[in-house]
């Protein structure tokens, strides 16, 4: 409905208290609310969504299609579809994404990148008018 996408359903969870040191690779859902000590990335070849909750730590790299994050993140994030970041959400190192949601409050030490898009393929801006 809409245009949107079904989101894929969260199927694993690193609890608070639990600590994960090595590559994590993942199908379909993650929500991440411990440690995890290397890089995160999603199983190539379906949609994929992790989310980094307020308690998580993630030292390393992420490779996801949705990300949402609200703890910390020491590496670079690449969100081949949408980057939420929500308002403790606290990241160092470089951020690609194709689209992004900031929420006030979230910090970034690094570099905003978009993914490069074909001329066609640009989307349209749009200016809110305000009505006051």
């Amino acid at each position: 409905m809409f245009g949107k996408k079904k989101q894929p359903s969260i199927k694993s969870l690193i609890a608070q208290g639990s600590s994960i040191e090595g590559n994590l690779k993942f199908t379909d859902g993650l929500r991440i609310d411990g440690e995890v000590m290397g890089d995160v990335r999603a199983a190539e070849g379906g949609a994929s969504i992790l989310v980094i909750s307020e308690s998580a730590t993630v030292k390393g790299q992420i490779y996801a299609d949705h990300v949402i994050i609200n703890g910390r993140v020491m590496g670079p994030v690449h969100a081949s579809e949408l980057l939420e970041l929500q308002p403790k959400a606290n990241i160092e190192g470089d951020v690609s994404y194709k689209a992004l949601e900031m929420h006030q409050g979230a910090l970034i030490a690094g570099q905003l990148r978009p993914m490069s898009q074909d001329a066609e393929d640009k989307p349209v801006l749009k200016l809110a008018a305000n009505n006051g």
